[in-house]
């Protein structure tokens, strides 16, 4: 996540890594391999070790780096291509994701969905095809994801909806704001399933709203896994 310093233990702001005098004075440096504690005592050897411990701190911030940021403008430029696209590229495009994730595209056209009418359910693939693509004109090509994962996203997701005790759909999906990195693509999902929500002829009925926006974020998380934990 962009602008947040991880400590490694999934918590930013606060340091717990041991001081530099653990591992000297217990004789492991932090790869948990034993180390001559007799090296730091020169000058030299303090700075091999020291180049050792931020070379270890690079790596666990990477770690929680390596996903990028989905942007606003990324979402926008990628809705803006698909709507340029002919049938023939835009079904292409979707020949693209079936091939990258066997299995969310399955589970798009499962009976999962049922209840959903054939323009919602169009709508949802359409808008899932954004989040994909998005993700990975920004940080390149994905892993693709298991069945288990996007069944745990999915329980997750429908526990945090069902444990709000707001009225207003809107105002139920306020958690899942509280702790996201990517804020942008759950503001999408947000938007596409309630842009027209007082509108009787709203493409996507109320009852549509829930598993809809659900699916979404699922996807999100599953695309980006590792971000929010």
């Amino acid at each position: 996540m962009a602008g947040v310093v991880f400590d490694g233990f999934g918590n930013s702001g606060q340091k717990k890594y041991p001081e530099p005098g653990h591992w000297l004075e217990n004789g492991h440096c932090c790869s948990n391999t034993r180390i001559n504690t007799e090296t730091f005592k020169t000058p030299c050897g303090r700075n091999l070790y020291f180049c050792a411990l931020f070379w270890h701190h690079h790596l666990i911030f990477n770690f929680f780096e390596t996903m990028k940021f989905v942007s606003e403008k990324v979402i926008d430029a990628t809705i803006d291509a698909l709507e340029a696209y002919s049938d023939d590229q835009y079904e292409k495009e979707m020949e693209l994701f079936a091939e990258a994730q066997p299995v969310i595209f399955a589970w798009l056209f499962s009976e999962e969905f049922e209840l959903l009418n054939a323009d919602e359910k169009g709508y949802l693939q359409y808008l899932s095809l954004i989040a994909w693509k998005s993700t990975i004109e920004v940080n390149g090509p994905l892993e693709a994801v298991s069945e288990q994962e996007i069944g745990e996203a999915e329980e997750l997701n429908y526990e945090i909806l069902e444990a709000s005790t707001a009225k207003k759909f809107r105002d139920r999906l306020d958690p899942f704001f509280e702790n996201t990195a990517q804020e942008d693509l759950l503001a999408f999902a947000e938007e596409a399933v309630l842009e027209s929500e007082d509108d009787p002829e709203s493409l996507v009925s109320k009852e549509g709203r829930e598993p809809i926006f659900i699916a979404l974020k699922t996807i999100v998380d599953v695309l980006t896994k590792g971000e929010d934990e």
